[in-house]
């Protein structure tokens, strides 16, 4: 993992407010729409990856939606579902238990569950993180863990939000002279170069920009209370008076289109990459896994990079 701590300051994003959206969050009867919807569209560029894991590793797995499609993508394979907290873990064993969803959705497979802090056994054909990466404060220090836990010819596929998300809002606080309502958000060029840092080859990151839009502000404010609200540290402390929302609410007003419909704009980095098998620079010796070997002679011996999705 990287040796320089993390700036908090650059990265503007108060972990102590994080874990308080988790929590709340986490009382939430379903994920937010909007993280099921990205895990769709995520989904769907499995099917350009020839490898076919026997496990996964579904990283903040209640949150990010993406465990039915997990299970219909890889329905023999085992997953370990990482989630952020005790609590995130309560409650995706409690699904676990229902019947309905064992018998629909986990047939086939085990699942396990544990907390982001566990020890996790290495060896992962693919480790899966939807909608999460935006909320950690040291993301280059997470990917090189995941890179850690990956088998060689493993692969991670994520998605997060990018620093185009609500653009339209942060200008109008801009104006309004108010603190930032987000925190910061990572590039999707620096989430590449985080992933190359770490040990992945080929990294291959996109994004796209979704318009949300809604029929009047509380609507909005609503929606975007569900997605975890503003974890910047220079937020304002403490409530807010009703007279400044009866403001707030006049004042998206101007972001109605046409129709009357207010729009804000969400950024989504995808991105994946490869774990290749590890080259000894010369005159130096290559200490490779029992396991990792293993996967070497599975995924073709001598192959020097790794499996190229299908074209």
């Amino acid at each position: 993992m990287p040796d320089t701590p993390i700036d908090l300051a650059a990265r503007r994003l108060d972990p102590v407010a994080v874990g308080a959206a988790l929590r709340r969050m986490a009382r939430a009867p379903e994920a937010p729409w909007l993280h099921a919807e990205v895990a769709r569209r995520m989904a769907e560029k499995l099917q350009l990856i020839l490898l076919q894991p026997d496990a996964v590793i579904d990283w903040w797995s209640r949150l990010g939606a993406g465990a039915e499609l997990l299970a219909q993508a890889y329905p023999k394979a085992r997953r370990v579902l990482v989630e952020p907290d005790d609590t995130w873990a309560a409650r995706s064993r409690e699904r676990l238990q229902r019947p309905w969803w064992s018998a629909q959705r986990w047939t086939g497979a085990a699942a396990d569950v544990m907390t982001a802090d566990a020890s996790l056994p290495p060896g992962a054909g693919l480790i899966w993180a939807n909608m999460m990466l935006h909320a950690v404060v040291d993301p280059a220090a997470l990917i090189a863990r995941w890179q850690q836990l990956l088998r060689i010819d493993g692969f991670v596929m994520f998605s997060c939000l990018g620093p185009g998300t609500l653009r339209e809002l942060r200008t109008l606080y801009e104006r309004l002279g108010w603190p930032a309502p987000t925190p910061g958000f990572v590039d999707m060029h620096d989430l590449g170069d985080m992933l190359v840092q770490a040990g992945f080859a080929d990294p291959v990151m996109d994004q796209e920009t979704l318009s949300l839009r809604w029929d009047n502000p509380r609507a909005l404010l609503a929606e975007l209370h569900t997605l975890g609200g503003n974890t910047a540290p220079d937020r304002a402390r403490g409530l807010r008076t009703p007279r400044w929302r009866a403001r707030l609410e006049r004042e998206l007003e101007s972001l109605a289109a046409d129709d009357g419909k207010l729009a804000l704009s969400f950024e989504v980095a995808y991105g994946h990459a490869f774990k290749a098998a590890p080259r000894a620079r010369a005159g130096e010796p290559t200490r490779v896994s029992l396991d990792d070997m293993r996967a070497m002679v599975r995924s073709g011996a001598g192959r020097a990079g790794p499996p190229q999705p299908l074209r």
